[in-house]
C-alpha cells in the first residue's frame, strides 16, 4: 500500500509539474504575441508619422539615446546628409527632428527589447527543464523569424537612404508580412501546445477547410495591398503622401466606381502596382471580396454540425472583417488619421490571428 501511495503521490507531483511548466511556456508565448503586436503597432505611428528615416545608421545591439545638445546635434547632421532631408525636410528644425527621432528610436528599441526577453524566456524555460525537445524546432524557428525580422527593417529603411528620399513600398509590404508571419507563427505553437482544450468530437468542420484556406490568402493579400497603400509614395505631391490620402470618398472612388487614373499607365502591372489610384482600388476591392466571402462562410458554416470553438471561429471573422470593413471605410474618408490608422492595422492582425485560429480548429480533428 505504501508503495501504490508513493507511486501515486510520484504522479500527482509529475503532472502538477507538468501543468506549471506548460504554464510558463504558454506565458512565454502570450508576452510574444504581445510585443509583437506592439511592435506593428509602433511601427504603423512610426510610418504615419514620417519617422521611418529620422535614424541613419544600424546597429544590431542598438545605442543608447542622446542626451546631450552635441549628441543631437550630431544626430541631426546625419539626418541632414540624407535624401529625406534634402529633397522633402529641408526646413526642418531640430525640434521636429526630436519627434521623428524619438518613434523611430522606440520602434528600434521595442524591438531589441523583444528579442531579449524572447532569449531571456527562453533560457529559464530551457534551464528549469519546462522546454519538451518536440518544441524545439518551433522555438528555433521563431528565432529565425525574429532576426531575419530586424535585418528586413534595417534592408528597408537603407532603401530610402540612397537615392529616394522614401523607402520602397515592396520593402515595407515584406516587412509588415514578415511581422504579421512572425506573430502568426507565434500564435500558432500556442494554439498547437494548448490543442488538448479544443473540442475533438466529430463533426462536419473539414468541410469548410478550402474555403477558409482561401479566405486567409486573399487576406494576406489585402495585407499586401494595405502596405502598398500605407507605403507607396506620390512624388508629385511632395514625397509624404499616400495612396489612402487621395480619392478620399466612399462607395465611389471620387465621381467614379472605377477612377480613370487606375489603369491609366503602360502596363496593367503598374497600374496596380505602381499607380497610387490603382493601387487604393485594389485594395477597396479586395476587402468587398473578402467581406462577402467571410459572409458566404458563414452562410456554409450554418449549414453544417460544427464544435464550439468552431462556431467561435467563424464569428469571430464576421464580426472581426465587419468591423475591420467599416474601421477601412472611416479610414479613408478621414484622410488616415493616426488613431484610425492605428485602429486599422490593429483590425487586420486580429483577423491575421482569427484566420490562423478557424484554419487551426478546423483542420485538427
Amino acid at each position: 500500500m505504501e508503495h501504490i501511495k508513493a507511486h501515486q503521490n510520484l504522479n500527482k507531483y509529475n503532472s502538477m509539474e507538468h501543468v506549471k511548466a506548460h504554464k510558463h511556456f504558454n506565458v512565454w508565448l502570450i508576452t510574444g504575441c504581445i510585443l509583437i503586436y506592439i511592435m506593428l503597432v509602433i511601427g504603423c505611428i512610426t510610418r504615419l508619422t514620417h519617422s521611418g528615416l529620422s535614424i541613419t545608421d544600424w546597429s544590431f545591439m542598438g545605442s543608447i539615446p542622446p542626451f546631450t545638445d552635441a549628441a543631437w546635434t550630431n544626430l541631426f547632421l546625419k539626418y541632414q546628409a540624407s535624401p529625406e532631408f534634402i529633397n522633402i525636410n529641408f526646413s526642418m528644425t531640430l525640434d521636429e527632428f526630436k519627434h521623428i527621432y524619438f518613434w523611430e528610436y522606440l520602434h528600434r528599441f521595442v524591438g531589441r527589447l523583444m528579442m531579449y526577453i524572447f532569449l531571456i524566456g527562453f533560457l529559464y524555460l530551457w534551464f528549469t527543464k519546462k522546454i519538451r525537445k518536440l518544441q524545439l524546432p518551433g522555438i528555433v524557428g521563431l528565432f529565425a523569424l525574429g532576426i531575419m525580422q530586424a535585418l528586413i527593417g534595417w534592408w528597408m529603411v537603407y532603401s530610402g537612404l540612397q537615392k529616394n528620399p522614401y523607402v520602397s513600398h515592396y520593402r515595407l509590404a515584406i516587412h509588415l508580412l514578415s511581422a504579421f508571419t512572425l506573430f502568426g507563427f507565434t500564435f500558432y505553437i500556442l494554439l498547437k501546445s494548448n490543442q488538448q482544450q479544443f473540442d475533438t468530437m466529430p463533426n462536419q468542420g473539414n468541410k469548410l477547410r478550402k474555403l477558409i484556406w482561401v479566405l486567409f490568402c486573399i487576406l494576406i493579400l489585402q495585407i499586401i495591398f494595405g502596405a502598398f497603400t500605407a507605403g507607396f509614395v506620390i512624388p508629385e505631391f511632395g514625397g509624404h503622401i499616400r495612396p489612402g490620402q487621395i480619392l478620399n470618398t466612399w462607395p465611389k472612388m471620387g465621381e467614379h466606381w472605377i477612377n480613370s487614373q487606375v489603369f491609366d499607365k503602360q502596363n496593367i502591372f503598374i497600374s496596380l502596382f505602381e499607380n497610387a489610384p490603382g493601387i487604393q482600388f485594389v485594395h477597396r476591392y479586395l476587402a468587398i471580396i473578402l467581406a462577402l466571402g467571410v459572409s458566404y462562410l458563414w452562410v456554409q458554416s450554418n449549414k453544417l454540425t460544427l464544435t464550439k470553438h468552431q462556431t467561435l471561429g467563424i464569428t469571430l471573422l464576421i464580426f472581426g472583417v465587419t468591423i475591420q470593413f467599416i474601421l477601412g471605410v472611416l479610414t479613408l474618408c478621414y484622410h488616415v488619421p493616426l488613431l484610425l490608422g492605428v485602429l486599422h492595422q490593429t483590425g487586420g492582425l486580429f483577423l491575421f490571428a482569427t484566420g490562423i485560429f478557424c484554419f487551426f480548429i478546423h483542420n485538427k480533428n
